[in-house]
């Protein structure tokens, strides 16, 4: 009997987790890469987080301008600053990049192309920079990246504004840039309903990196009572 195993799609568990504190899902994605193995299959958490400022390994508190009562939380990803709230995609792409064949550099285009295919759905057009990761829509920043490969696999990742506040971008230099404008989906013309865009990012993303999309129960994975010390 034939082998299919060459010609089978690779699977890709997502799970929408709603709204959630940042501290405990960096904590479990940190933990989820470190404990994985070969054989674990690669999964994409979608979320909004509660106010936060994250500040990358990059990062300098320079650019942390006036942040108020929103905490500001130092990270182990790249890049500098960024603030993530209600009102935003938030996605954490947990992938082994060495399985699905792609580098860090090929990782970065391959999100952006999905968030600037997800934008097309809506005639957004949109662009990457290059040198500043990112998506943007003429001067203005729609999507931030900010990723972290561990033992070949991927954790952190992207922030894409749909239908939020924007104001506490004003808190800060988004991304260390100083007076970078900051848009979002529904003040371009695209729906308001994060549902919406989390719909159409999730089947561009699968796109990118030929996974077939499984739904998984919207929690948090809990590590094997061996590792989990």
């Amino acid at each position: 009997m034939t082998d299919p195993s060459p010609f089978s799609v690779p699977s890709l568990l997502v799970r929408r987790l709603g709204r959630q504190p940042y501290a405990p899902v960096w904590q479990a994605m940190s933990a989820f890469t470190d404990n994985r193995t070969a054989t674990t299959t690669d999964e994409l958490w979608v979320l909004e987080h509660d106010p936060v400022f994250t500040l990358g390994q990059a990062g300098k508190m320079e650019h942390v301008l006036a942040p108020g009562e929103i905490p500001v939380v130092p990270v182990d990803r790249g890049g500098q600053v960024t603030y993530h709230g209600p009102g935003q995609i938030v996605a954490y792409p947990l992938i082994d990049l060495r399985r699905v064949g792609v580098g860090v550099r090929e990782l970065v285009c391959r999100i952006e192309q999905a968030i600037i295919d997800t934008l097309e759905h809506w005639n957004i057009q949109a662009v990457r920079r290059e040198g500043a990761p990112g998506v943007y829509v003429g001067d203005a920043k729609v999507a931030a990246l900010g990723l972290r490969v561990r033992r070949g696999c991927s954790f952190h990742g992207l922030a894409f504004n749909v239908n939020m506040n924007l104001e506490p971008f004003h808190r800060i230099n988004p991304c260390g840039y100083k007076d970078l404008a900051v848009t979002q989906v529904l003040d371009l013309g695209g729906p308001s309903r994060l549902s919406d865009v989390e719909d159409v990012l999730i089947g561009e993303f699968c796109r990118q990196f030929g996974f077939e999309a499984e739904s998984a129960a919207p929690v948090i994975p809990e590590l094997p009572a061996r590792l989990a010390v």
